[in-house]
């Protein structure tokens, strides 16, 4: 059974407690935070204060997906906020090795994200150092955006490197995941289900979010 991870950047920000609050009803398992600095991707989300209030909204698991620039010099200052994920990007990190050890001493669980033109191959040298890989299945910066169907592909191949090592790490699909979807994706071989505006544009969120959730 996938774990699902709604996206906040799809929340209402005029409404944020009443969607917090809905997810915390819901079968999701985690809340899924959107960090963007507007120079690793052209956007800006929001940073630590808001995941701290967040946090404070929910006791199911942090997890906070940074697309940004030199993501090390703000590792503590998320952890302190309440993250239990940290997940970096593999193509913001020269020393990617560092910045996995350093999310590690902080007492956070690692993920490393890929954007879609990235080779899975990339990560075979730090695969067993992480908790979490999570492939971008759009083009990182904005929601609402259609799937690419070559993250079938990446998934696949992501999780034959898993199995054939016997490694605990969980495929994270970001980007585009919808009802129709799903089930393909999940049978791929992920984990973890991404979604934002698929569950915060429907009509009936928690229904939707149990519909993932029994795929």
């Amino acid at each position: 059974m996938a774990i699902i991870a709604p996206s906040l950047l799809s929340a209402n920000f005029l409404q944020l407690k009443d969607d917090c609050d809905m997810l915390n009803k819901s079968q999701a398992d985690w809340f899924h935070l959107d960090v963007m600095d507007g120079r690793f991707v052209p956007n800006i989300s929001f940073g630590p204060m808001l995941v701290e209030f967040f946090r404070k909204a929910t006791t199911k698991i942090c997890d906070v997906h940074l697309m940004i620039e030199e993501p090390g010099n703000y590792a503590e200052a998320f952890k302190k906020a309440g993250a239990d994920i940290l997940t970096v990007h593999i193509e913001a990190c020269p020393h990617l090795h560092r910045n996995i050890q350093q999310i590690k001493s902080l007492g956070m669980q690692a993920g490393v994200a890929v954007n879609p033109h990235t080779p899975i191959s990339l990560l075979k040298d730090v695969l067993k150092d992480i908790d979490l890989v999570c492939l971008m299945s759009v083009n990182p910066g904005f929601g609402g955006q259609l799937f690419i169907p070559n993250t079938i592909q990446k998934i696949k191949q992501l999780r034959t490197m898993i199995d054939e090592q016997s490694l605990n790490v969980k495929i994270e699909i970001d980007g585009g995941v919808t009802e129709q979807n799903a089930q393909q994706i999940i049978a791929a071989g992920a984990d973890v289900l991404v979604a934002g505006s698929t569950v915060f544009k429907s009509s009936n969120p928690i229904a939707t979010i149990a519909n993932l959730k029994s795929m």
